[in-house]
């Protein structure tokens, strides 16, 4: 048996957590998965996967030799991406993967423009507030906003981006303004579940780095809905300037706490790293780094 063609079936039964969904990805049927995998455990003496009737998990010996099919994976896909380089115009699949929020107000009304100047790639741009695994899950770019703790992506920063804690001027009405972290206590604090730092909310204040936990009857997965329940008169929320900046500005949000900042963090375009990058993706993320410039109105806004 070939053993090279038996990397794409293993590499997609992990992937996947299926034969039968590895099955589909890779076109054929379940039974010719499931057969190259055990004809492979069988030449080796040694299983790679444990299967029950509710999911498959990788034995010891099969984590390691998923780190080199992986790889070898990887390796391959460079192979053809510097073939593709040599072309002069860039084409083909392009995947990239962006934060729901940022992606619908600052990537998705750029994507017109980049793909009139370059109709011959095919792009995918998905929206998804989790982190996602760029390699495992095939993504060619991925747009990060904060810590990056993958330190095998190459970054590149965009654009600063910095946070307030703002309520509407209702809610204020209602229960009153805080004046300090303590005051906090006595409010309805809305909370991002997916925010990286955890749930303790981090601010810089006139002593120093401060920190305190949020107490609220309101988590979201989802910044944008977070940010219809502040106009709402709900509550109190740290929201990014990119979303909150606009309505700051027309008063349909009052920014808190102007002696208690919050962390600056920044948005990166991150890829994996490769020795050769796709003429594809070298367009494209020249055409992020012009378009987040400090001219930009988007640089604008995170200062609100």
């Amino acid at each position: 048996m070939d053993n090279f063609a038996t990397i794409p079936f293993f590499i997609a039964v992990v992937e996947t957590g299926s034969f039968s969904a590895a099955a589909k990805k890779l076109s054929v049927t379940k039974s010719a998965v499931s057969k190259r995998i055990s004809q492979f455990e069988d030449e080796l003496g040694i299983r790679l996967l444990n299967r029950t009737t509710r999911k498959i998990s990788l034995t010891e010996a099969g984590h390691k030799y998923y780190e080199y099919a992986r790889a070898s994976s990887l390796l391959a896909k460079e192979g053809r991406d510097a073939l593709l380089n040599m072309q002069d115009q860039a084409q083909g699949l392009l995947r990239i993967t962006v934060p729901m929020a940022f992606g619908r107000l600052h990537i998705a009304p750029l994507m017109p423009c980049f793909m009139q100047q370059n109709p011959q790639i095919d792009l995918h741009l998905s929206m998804d507030d989790r982190l996602v695994d760029l390699v495992g899950e095939g993504f060619d770019m991925g747009i990060r906003i904060g810590q990056l703790s993958d330190s095998s992506l190459v970054a590149r920063q965009l654009s600063p981006c910095r946070s307030v804690l703002c309520a509407s001027p209702a809610y204020l009405q209602q229960r009153g303004t805080p004046r300090s972290l303590d005051d906090l206590n006595q409010h309805n604090c809305l909370f991002y579940s997916y925010y990286q730092a955890g749930a303790t909310w981090v601010f810089d204040g006139p002593e120093g780095k401060q920190r305190f936990l949020p107490k609220g009857n309101y988590q979201v997965n989802n910044s944008e809905v977070l940010y219809e329940a502040l106009l709402a008169g709900m509550g109190i929320c740290q929201m990014p300037g990119f979303i909150a900046g606009p309505a700051i500005a027309d008063g349909r949000l009052v920014p808190l706490l102007p002696d208690y900042a919050l962390p600056l963090h920044h948005i990166f375009a991150v890829y994996p790293q490769r020795r050769f990058m796709p003429e594809k993706m070298r367009l494209l993320l020249d055409f992020f780094l012009e378009q987040f410039n400090s001219t930009s109105e988007y640089q604008r806004l995170y200062e609100q």
